[in-house]
């Protein structure tokens, strides 16, 4: 997981134009940093290190070279450890060509081992610097420089986004995609290729997201793209670039902390206009209903995500079945092999990813794709490879997520599979017209309750909520259980919390055997599941401390005492509307006990936004 930049400009020094993306992109990866400057013709000038982009920056001063051309990258580690070394842009043997990767290369080891014996000097442990190598291997055999960039990655097996720089062509940036994200950025008397729009928007609007399988360049003045197809290279003409131009219009403040102290608390505090856009923009929208067509057409209904939106899509699966009476199987992308062999082209995938470049889940459509399966996307981001790859895509529309861990982004997940639930029970006659504006106006509650919710929890919830716990349990039943998978990852990926979530009807086959005096415990009491009050009572009869949170108005007959403290969150009147009163808490839960351990939560270890890789 990497962000990468390259810009070319006439006139306008490139270096605080790269340093200002490098910032931009920091939340693609941050465990080192890099850039390359065209500074002559006879050298590509190389700075990188390991450690965060403002002190990289600061260190080595990079807004004040002087270039017109060059390239920054932001690194998470995938082949490699974190270090000078392995840190991007890699060169050549002859220090000429620079390169900016990202993706996995798989066959890394066999070219290495050819470029090893023909003479290549290897210094990195990176299946990037193999990319330089290979260039300058085949520019013997080319007639100009592109032509040995298109020889050296058809040699490439798996993911990439690149962007590479040559001294002898001072003023062009050559790029290509595979798998793996990339925009362009189309300037005046400048242009820009980026992994994503964040890098790029304040200084352009104008936006082309590339496809797969495209490659080109860039000059000040000019963007060239072509399409790698079976039969060759095929030039994409200049009237159908300019027709996928789009004019981005996300405010730059979008895009920025807005002077929180984290995006993640900023996110979080803006759900509810978030929820709103995302209601405002589906609620009517056609295409909406002609998935709602497909699902009930489906002879069986699969959905994949992976982290926060898998846990997005257990609970579009259950208000599908709930709502709509339509069975479906929720799973976790990386699994799709699981069901793979069952597949057929009867079958509709209904695939959730934020940022619609999720590897994982774009394999899975893929293998379903090719056993004749319809694929219905739900994805923040026009033009990501999800939405091109779907049947039908349906976006959320909630504005960018710069922070690591998910939060709007998964209410507005929710909120376009409720949509599309009400749409489908409408489409099989599960509901009556009546139902149906009670669940609709229901829904527009949703962002008064979520600014309510995070109101409350702020109001709530001390600076350090979990003083001293290393591990903790959060259960709860039916929807509840769903809400607290959510809940115990962001405990676990922003405080480092050993924090497990299991069906709390569960605990006494087997969990239980864990809890001694003062365990924590905390459920999520739902409308749906009462019966979870005897789950709460067992484990108040080991000793276990125990946090309830639950809406107002659902009454579980137990009240604050010594061992069992109950957190009212606003009444809502809808099963619906109970996702949007409870996950704040915990998002803020996890939150302010990063911050009192003294992290980052907008850059958790190990961890980066976008898994564009196996």
């Amino acid at each position: 997981m990497c962000g990468i930049i390259g810009i070319c400009a006439i006139k306008r020094n490139v270096a605080p134009m790269i340093s200002l993306g490098l910032k931009r992109l920091e939340y693609r990866g941050y465990d080192s940093v890099g850039v390359a400057l065209v500074l002559n013709e006879s050298r590509v000038h190389v700075l990188k290190a390991r450690g965060d982009v403002d002190s990289f920056l600061s260190r080595f001063k990079v807004s004040e070279f002087k270039a017109y051309t060059g390239l920054g990258h932001t690194r998470w580690a995938t082949h490699g450890a974190p270090s000078d070394v392995n840190a991007h842009p890699h060169t050549d043997c002859s220090g000429r060509i620079a390169v900016v990767h990202n993706g996995v290369i798989r066959n890394f080891s066999i070219i290495k081992s050819i470029l090893e014996v023909r003479g290549h000097r290897i210094t990195s442990e990176t299946d990037t610097e193999l990319i330089a190598h290979l260039i300058e291997d085949e520019i013997p055999f080319s007639s100009n420089f592109f032509e040995a960039f298109i020889r050296a990655i058809s040699r490439l097996e798996g993911s990439y986004a690149l962007a590479i720089i040559n001294s002898s062509e001072p003023n062009k940036v050559y790029f290509a995609r595979l798998k793996s994200p990339l925009v362009l950025g189309l300037g005046d008397g400048f242009n820009i290729i980026a992994s994503d729009i964040p890098a790029v928007i304040e200084y352009t609007r104008r936006v082309l997201t590339l496809e797969d399988g495209e490659v080109g360049w860039i000059t000040p003045t000019e963007v060239k793209l072509f399409k790698l197809t079976d039969d060759g290279i095929a030039e994409v003409k200049y009237e159908s670039i300019m027709s996928r131009v789009r004019f981005i219009e996300w405010s730059f403040e979008e895009a920025t902390r807005l002077g929180y102290p984290h995006f993640m608390l900023k996110e979080i505090v803006e759900q509810p206009n978030a929820i709103k856009s995302t209601y405002d923009g589906n609620i009517d929208d056609p295409i909406v209903k002609l998935a709602a067509s497909l699902l009930n057409e489906a002879n069986h209904i699969v959905l994949v995500g992976a982290g926060t939106s898998y846990h997005a899509s257990l609970i579009i699966s259950y208000f599908l079945s709930k709502i709509a009476k339509i069975k479906s199987t929720p799973l976790i992308a990386s699994e799709y092999k699981v069901v793979e062999d069952s597949i057929s082209r009867e079958d509709v995938i209904l695939a959730v990813s934020q940022s619609g470049e999720t590897y994982d889940t774009l394999e899975a459509i893929r293998a379903f794709k090719s056993r004749g399966a319809k694929v219905i996307g739900i994805t923040n981001v026009v033009g990501s490879a999800l939405s091109r790859e779907s049947d039908i895509a349906i976006y959320m529309r909630c504005g960018p997520e710069i922070g690591v861990a998910a939060t709007k982004t998964y209410t507005s997940q929710i909120m376009v599979g409720s949509i599309l639930a009400i749409y489908s029970a409408i489409e099989n006659k599960s509901l009556d017209n009546s139902s149906t504006r009670n669940l609709i106006d229901d829904l527009s509650k949703a962002s008064d309750i979520l600014g309510l919710s995070i109101k409350t929890s702020l109001s709530i919830l001390n600076d350090n909520p979990l003083r001293g716990i290393k591990s903790m349990y959060i259960l709860g039943r039916g929807l509840g259980s769903m809400i607290a998978k959510e809940a115990s990852l962001k405990v676990k990926e922003i405080a480092y919390i050993h924090a497990e979530s299991y069906p709390a009807g569960e605990s006494k086959h087997g969990p239980i055997a864990l809890v001694e005096e003062k365990f924590p415990v905390y459920f999520i009491a739902t409308s749906d599941s009462l019966e979870i009050i005897g789950n709460i009572m067992e484990m108040a009869s080991r000793g276990a401390s125990i946090v309830v949170v639950k809406p107002e108005n659902v009454n579980l007959n137990i009240s604050s005492s010594h061992s069992i403290n109950v957190v009212d969150m606003p009444p809502v009147n809808s099963l619906l509307l109970e996702p949007y009163t409870l996950i704040p808490y915990f998002q803020l839960l996890a939150y302010k006990e990063a911050v009192a351990r003294g992290y980052n939560p907008d850059k958790p270890r190990n961890l980066a936004k976008t898994v564009t890789v196996e």
